[in-house]
């Protein structure tokens, strides 16, 4: 379980589109030291900024659970999961990042995605205008 701060505080996340190469690029021309790193590959989310959040089980047991309540949704096409999750221990947040399979297939004419999930007492529900996730031409996710 993912211990998180109670319902009557507001917190602001930051949700990034790691596996994006923007993103990837301006964290090496940045020499960001804190760029993240993950196991496998894939359409790689991370939330950042859960605020005093602390796990309390294994990570790995965590990890499985969060992954059972997140989703990248389409219009007119199947769900889909991640293939996996990871819980980073960051100073006095929580990093979750999740991974989902290339098979997905996301394409320019899915227009829209949406990635749900649940970290503890935490929903997250953010759209993303695929139209406005191009670069230099390509979707880049």
């Amino acid at each position: 379980e993912i211990v998180t701060p109670g319902p009557s505080q507001s917190i602001s996340l930051q949700l990034r589109w790691e596996s994006a190469l923007p993103i990837r690029v301006a964290e090496l021309k940045t020499h960001l030291s804190e760029a993240l790193t993950w196991d496998g590959n894939g359409y790689t989310i991370a939330v950042y900024g859960i605020p005093g959040a602390r796990s309390n089980r294994n990570t790995k047991s965590v990890a499985v659970s969060l992954g059972k309540q997140a989703a990248l949704r389409r219009d007119e096409k199947k769900d889909v999961k991640p293939s996996s999750v990871e819980v980073l221990q960051r100073d006095d947040e929580l990093v979750i990042v999740y991974v989902f399979p290339l098979s997905a297939e996301i394409a320019k004419n899915d227009r829209h995605i949406e990635f749900d999930a649940q970290i503890g007492r935490i929903a997250i529900a953010q759209s993303f205008d695929l139209t406005q996730m191009q670069f230099q031409g390509n979707l880049e996710l």
